[in-house]
């Protein structure tokens, strides 16, 4: 539960601020300036704050959208990424974002509109082009959907650029507004996933991987498009068996036909990011694992990152085509 909201003056009677308070009836609102006055504060810790974030609504001036970091994509020419939120609402071990902010709190910004606006100049602006725009990267895409409404705003944006992808990545079960509208082609619904017995342990506040199969097959059944995220994949005790099972249930589940792409990405850190995730965690097993550092990042060897892309891409390759299956080494 919410029991502190910051909101930016230039944006407290807002129509979505508005709409956004009426949901945190007992939650005490304190107007601020800037957003960055309360999220950018110095010798803040991460993780006390996770145990109660408070939530910051703010008016975003710039940089709604940004090219997707190279190696991250699912077969278009050009990628771009858009997050409406800072951080996320789930506690899990490897997630960058604890390395990236010094605070836990959620920022959301409230101007949809200039989203809206930036993406369709980026569109104008390579007619063509092949063109993906990724939701979430900053932030779990739909964990927050019912505050904060974004996807329910944006799938029109992208019904009229039906010629333009978009993803919505996430490892919540929220199916709304997906279930409620007429499946999209150019429209994939991506879910995050690793087997439930790591998941147990590192997937902390999250769905469990049943569920969030069972919410992508009621997806599937409506007609959606569903992307199969194993990002990233964790190294372990009988992690052969574990990601063979897991790969055989969701495909068991879910309709090859159902499936747009299946990307696998590798377990790393920026070198000085791993140090401020690693200060928080110093005794998680994940940390002191087989990790190694090189050029600057903090990673497995190449040998065993090779050889668990290739392993769980061989056993997909054996349900889907190979032209569906990349490798997000972003």
């Amino acid at each position: 539960m919410i029991e502190t909201i910051y909101i930016e003056k230039k944006i407290k009677d807002h129509p979505r601020t508005i709409s956004i308070l009426s949901k945190f009836k007992k939650a005490r609102h304190i107007e601020i300036d800037k957003y960055g006055e309360v999220f950018n504060k110095h010798n803040q810790n991460f993780r006390i704050q996770k145990n109660n974030p408070a939530l910051i609504l703010a008016y975003k001036k710039e940089g709604y959208v940004l090219p997707a970091p190279e190696g991250f994509g699912i077969g278009s020419s050009k990628n771009y990424y858009f997050s409406h939120m800072y951080n996320c609402i789930y506690d899990c071990r490897y997630c960058f974002l604890q390395g990236m902010y010094s605070s836990a709190n959620y920022v959301v910004f409230v101007n949809f509109e200039d989203f809206d606006d930036e993406i369709k100049k980026i569109i104008q602006k390579h007619p063509e082009d092949s063109l993906t725009f990724f939701s979430g990267y900053d932030c779990d895409s739909l964990a927050l959907e019912k505050v904060t409404g974004f996807a329910k705003h944006i799938i029109p944006f992208f019904q009229k650029h039906p010629n333009v992808d978009v993803e919505f990545r996430t490892k919540s079960i929220q199916i709304e507004p997906f279930s409620l509208i007429k499946p999209m082609d150019n429209l994939v619904i991506a879910y995050s996933l690793m087997p439930d017995l790591i998941s147990k342990s590192l997937d902390n506040k999250t769905p469990s991987i049943l569920k969030r199969i069972n919410a992508m097959s009621v997806l599937a059944s409506k007609g959606w498009k569903i992307g199969l995220r194993f990002d990233p994949l964790i190294h372990g005790k009988d992690w052969k068996d574990l990601y063979t099972k897991m790969i055989i249930m969701v495909f068991n589940s879910i309709p090859v036909s159902s499936i747009h792409s299946v990307s696998f990405g590798p377990l790393r850190f920026p070198k000085q990011m791993f140090k401020d995730i690693f200060k928080l965690y110093p005794n998680e097993p994940l940390f002191l694992g087989p990790l190694l550092q090189n050029k600057g990042i903090i990673s497995y060897s190449n040998e065993i990152e090779q050889e668990m892309t290739f392993f769980c891409k061989e056993l997909t390759a054996k349900y889907i085509n190979e032209s569906q299956i990349f490798k997000c080494s972003a």
